[in-house]
Order: C-alpha cells, then sequence, then structure tokens
C-alpha cells in the first residue's frame, strides 16, 4: 500500500494541510488526485427523495423535519414501478449511480423496508449502482440490503463531534458512527461526508475531515455540502459558503483520502461553471446530477452536460472499482 493512503492522520497534520496557501493547497491536491485517479472522469449520481417530509428529527438544516414550517409537503413512500421508472430515466441522462433518500430517523422493519428492498433489487438490475439514506439502521438490515444488492449507503457526520449538538439533539454522534460500522460489516461501500456553512469553525471542519479519514477504512465516497439556506428552517439566515472554503475543504480531502471519490454536492447551484471547475481541480470527482437534491435545487442534465463538455470531463461508468479488481 503506497504511504499515501494512511488512517493514522493528526488534527494537527490535518490543520498544517487545510491552511496550507490555497494555490499550493490546490496543486497539491490536484497532483494526489492525478496520482491515484482519472482526472477526466466524474462519477454521476442521482438522488431521488422516495418518502419526504414528516421526520421526527431536529436537524437545523433540514426542511424535512416536521418540526419547522417550511414548503416541504409530506408525502409517502413511493410506489416501485414509479422509483425505477425514474431510475431509468436518470441512466439514459448518464448516471451510473441511483441513490435513494427517505425522510426517516432510522430504518423499520416494516412494508415499507420490504417495498426498499424491492427497489434495491429493481435499481440493481438496471446495471446502475445502488445507493440508500434512510437514517440508522443495524447490521441484519444493512445485510438485507447487502443481499438485494445494494452498492453503497449515505449516512454523513454533518460536522464535528464537538459542533454536532449544536446542529442535532435527537440522536448521538456516536450513534452516526455505529450506523457507518454496520454499513461496513455487512460490506455495502460507505458514502460519509459533511455540510459546510452551519454555523462551525474551522477547527470543526478539520476535526470533521479527522473523523472521516481515521475510520478503520476510509469512506470509499466523501460528499462535501455548502449548507442550502431554506426558509423555515433554524439556520435559513447563515451567510452562504464561500466558494473558497469548498474549494479548500475539497482539496485537504482529497490529499486525506487519495483514492476515495469526493463529491461536490449540495450548494452547486449558487456555483458558476469557473468555481466548479476549481473544485474539479482540487480534487472532487463526483457530482449529483438532475434538477432536485431530495427537497432542494440542483443543476440540470442538460447545463451538466454543457459543463462536461466544456471541461472536457466524462461520466465514470458503474461498478468501475470492481471491475478493476477483477482485472488485476
Amino acid at each position: 500500500m503506497s504511504t499515501d493512503i494512511r488512517n493514522n492522520w493528526t488534527v494537527e497534520q490535518i490543520h498544517e494541510i487545510y491552511n496550507t496557501p490555497l494555490l499550493e493547497l490546490i496543486f497539491q491536491a490536484a497532483s494526489m488526485h492525478r496520482k491515484y485517479n482519472d482526472t477526466a472522469e466524474v462519477q454521476v449520481c442521482t438522488l431521488l427523495s422516495i418518502k419526504t417530509g414528516g421526520c421526527p428529527e431536529d436537524c437545523a438544516y433540514c426542511p424535512q423535519a416536521a418540526r419547522y414550517q417550511t414548503d416541504v409537503n409530506v408525502q409517502a413512500l413511493m410506489k416501485t414501478d414509479e422509483v425505477l421508472a425514474y431510475a431509468q430515466k436518470a441512466k439514459e441522462a448518464g448516471s451510473t449511480r441511483f441513490c435513494m433518500g427517505a425522510a426517516w430517523r432510522e430504518v423499520r422493519d416494516n412494508r415499507d423496508f420490504d417495498r426498499v428492498v424491492e427497489m434495491v433489487k429493481g435499481v440493481n438490475e438496471l446495471g446502475m449502482e445502488v445507493c440508500c439514506t434512510l437514517g440508522m439502521l443495524t447490521e441484519q438490515q444493512a445485510q438485507r440490503l447487502k443481499e438485494a444488492g445494494l452498492y453503497a449507503y449515505n449516512h454523513n457526520l454533518d460536522t464535528s463531534d464537538e459542533h454536532y449538538e449544536e446542529i442535532i439533539t435527537t440522536r448521538t454522534y456516536d450513534d452516526r458512527l455505529k450506523t457507518l460500522d454496520n454499513v461496513r460489516k455487512a460490506g455495502v461501500t460507505v458514502c460519509c461526508g459533511g455540510i459546510i456553512g452551519l454555523g462551525e469553525t474551522h477547527d470543526d471542519r478539520i476535526k470533521m475531515l479527522h473523523t472521516l479519514s481515521t475510520l478503520p477504512e476510509h469512506p470509499e465516497s466523501v460528499p462535501i455540502n455548502a449548507l442550502v439556506r431554506v426558509k423555515g428552517t433554524p439556520l435559513e439566515n447563515q451567510p452562504k459558503v464561500d466558494i473558497w472554503d469548498m474549494v479548500r475543504m475539497i482539496a485537504t480531502a482529497r490529499i486525506l483520502m487519495p483514492k476515495t471519490m469526493v463529491r461536490l454536492s449540495a450548494g452547486r447551484t449558487e456555483m458558476s461553471v469557473s468555481e466548479q471547475a476549481l473544485c474539479f481541480m482540487a480534487g472532487a470527482n463526483s457530482i449529483f446530477a438532475g434538477d432536485k437534491l431530495l427537497t432542494t435545487p440542483n443543476p440540470s442534465f442538460d447545463e451538466d452536460e454543457a459543463m462536461f463538455n466544456l471541461l472536457g470531463l466524462v461520466p465514470r461508468v458503474a461498478f468501475k472499482d470492481e471491475h478493476a479488481e477483477v482485472a488485476g
């Protein structure tokens, strides 16, 4: 294993990387990216809200929390054939990973979960990488999803352990880490990142990256989200995240976790093509495509296709890592 891939980073080392002068940081991250990845490839993912709103949690950024007055209407779990039709459309538009999100606190063993398992099977049969984000789950539930064909499970840390209680009080940081452990034990790949712009300090961002980069195995995918400020949520008046903060986060994540897919996630609608290009240069190699990210706006497939053409980017094929292992 290369000395670049390590899980023993210290907070001080990450602090030093994060605070490197920006142009030098981008250069170092771009060099690491080029060493471990095809820099022309970007994974295109689509995220669909299969069960919207009415969530009992109190995540301060989320328009789907039942306790906040937002424009999000509660919708029951979608029918399987509707979800599969949406996945087929996403595939035709160029997505290779399809993520299904349900506004649940945790997975319960009931008919709704049975239906999600059927959806996973159906999307897997389309030849797409299937991802779910359904809240907390047990090792047995993760195993059941794995057997149905689940490729990845998303469960974000959101922020640092220290800042976490300022954002969420209805579950603990350890609850999140336990779910990640259950996913890992079931042999499902881990998608786990965070959100910047929640009122956290730079030290909080560094500590979140420390937690991610010192897990026993790096997450295969790390989404870096800029807060989308939604009217009616406690964080609606937060200032817009500065593009340089996004670039700094992405570059640091790339250096710490060289082989990980670093996803430029929420907040892209407020970024110009040139700002997004800087993020790709700094090591981002995954995006969400499609006009919605659960309930918040996102650039359209057509806009992204134009950006890819301009920058010379191509969508990454599905299951590439598995093919590489077979080939190797």
